[in-house]
């Protein structure tokens, strides 16, 4: 038993002093996590410093200790930005790394370093600050796709195409409509993205706090957190933080996936709306001719791995009491492929809409295509304006539509008498109406796709990204 004893206490076994025997390699392998949350180096060295500073001032450790400590954090985070720190085997996760790196630098006083706080609340701090940088992160390489988008609203933003319902073609849009229309929802899916420093755990121990007189108001604000956190238990259990942001970063990767379907569709020769440029397409390995929009097709694809990790991050959570759990390790792993997987969608998606060009005689002869009809709402609206109720003009018009049909030509091709044999409120004037740039100057209502409408958003858009 003496030798066990001895054996379990080599130099490295940080936490095995309550153990006689060595960790078995199959529990030591899964517990470990150093090669994942290694990633949150710079998070765990800025909030020791905060702590052992908050120590000094409070007197729990000496000053010089304190700043022997900062030293060495300082020295230790030089290794990290150079590259050269070197991970032993023995250490279990980024935290227990960075303390026995300390130690081996300054000595005993690394050992200091712990007093006051659990790996729980050390945890949980980091991984709020990792949320903190993420989320801006995400938000600046959001506005570049943005960028993009509002750029060739500006340059093509006058070219008139279809949009569709039910994947039919429906009614007249411009060109900058369509695109603002994904500027608006990236918009939206970064504030729901966005991470504030609220409430610090650090201080709250293990979950239940700490005996020694700790100024968690003061580590708080070192860190640039508002307030330290309420509830000890709450603070080192939950892990609500990572999931509302992934479940942000989630909403931004299936915005970019309809993107991604979009240009699959527009690119295609069936539509031929747009071409993307070579950088930005590839080939087949059998067929010559092949140029494939790869890129947007995996912007469908990954957008999985963001709404999956997501998912895992709430189920992580359901059904644990409360308190902390060895579960929550898995949290990183979860939040950095979401990450990981969204910031190649974000690079690829800057890429080609940065290198594409959209055919404006193509998506016009979309609109202007006779068997769709694009314009019937059009001579709806036109018999509403006389006067007549909305539901007596669309049967009308319905009625016409099914007469061009049956003969195969435009709506906008029937003569005046076939459109006053359905009902007497048209007149001469109707086909000045139906056309695509009278349809489109008609919807200047705000948030409509008229040509002034969209000019505005251009430049109120242009205005806010240049910030």
């Amino acid at each position: 038993m003496g030798a066990r004893k001895k054996k379990a206490k080599k130099k490295g076994a940080m936490l095995r002093g309550r153990f006689a025997a060595r960790i078995h390699p199959a529990l030591d392998g899964i517990n470990r996590s150093y090669d994942i949350d290694c990633r949150m180096w710079a998070e765990d060295i800025c909030g020791s410093m905060a702590h052992a500073t908050m120590l000094a001032e409070q007197d729990i450790i000496s000053n010089a200790a304190a700043r022997r400590i900062v030293r060495g954090l300082e020295e230790i985070a030089g290794e990290f930005e150079a590259g050269t720190f070197k991970a032993k085997k023995t250490d279990e996760d980024i935290h227990m790394a960075v303390e026995r790196r300390l130690t081996e630098l300054i000595g005993k006083d690394g050992a200091r370093l712990h007093t006051g706080r659990s790996r729980n609340d050390q945890v949980a701090t980091d991984l709020r600050l990792y949320l903190h940088a993420l989320s801006l992160r995400v938000a600046e390489a959001v506005r570049d796709v943005q960028r993009v988008l509002v750029a060739l609203a500006e340059r093509d933003g006058e070219m008139v195409m279809p949009f569709y319902t039910h994947m039919q073609r429906a009614q007249p849009v411009l060109l900058g409509h369509a695109l603002l229309a994904y500027v608006e929802m990236l918009a939206r899916d970064i504030t729901h993205a966005h991470y504030a420093l609220e409430e610090c755990p650090l201080g709250a121990g293990a979950g239940a706090g700490t005996s020694f007189p700790i100024n968690r108001k003061l580590t708080a604000k070192l860190l640039g957190f508002k307030r330290p956190s309420a509830n000890s238990l709450e603070a080192v259990s939950s892990r609500s933080d990572a999931a509302r942001v992934t479940a942000g970063l989630a909403g931004v990767a299936v915005t970019l996936s309809r993107l991604g379907a979009d240009l699959v569709l527009w690119t295609s020769r069936e539509f031929g709306f747009a071409r993307l440029g070579d950088a930005v397409s590839t080939g087949s390995s059998i067929m010559p001719q092949k140029r494939n929009p790869d890129g947007a097709e995996l912007l469908r694809a990954k957008a999985t791995r963001v709404t999956s990790a997501s998912q895992r991050l709430f189920e992580i959570q359901r059904g644990l009491p409360l308190g902390y759990f060895k579960d929550l390790q898995e949290d990183k792993s979860a939040l950095f492929e979401a990450e990981d997987a969204l910031m190649e969608m974000l690079d690829v998606a800057e890429a080609m809409l940065g290198d594409i060009a959209f055919d404006a005689d193509r998506m016009r002869a979309a609109v202007e295509d006779p068997s769709g009809f694009l314009l019937a709402t059009e001579a709806a609206d036109f018999l509403v304006r006389k006067g007549v109720p909305f539901r007596e003009a669309h049967e009308s018009v319905a009625a016409l539509v099914r007469e061009a049909e049956e003969a195969g030509a435009g709506l906008e091709s029937l003569g005046l008498d076939r459109f006053r044999a359905v009902h007497s409120a048209f007149d001469k004037s109707i086909h000045a109406a139906l056309t695509p740039e009278g349809a489109l100057r008609a919807r200047r209502a705000f948030g409509g796709p008229s040509p002034a409408n969209v000019k505005r958003a251009v430049r109120r858009w242009r205005n806010m990204l240049l910030d």
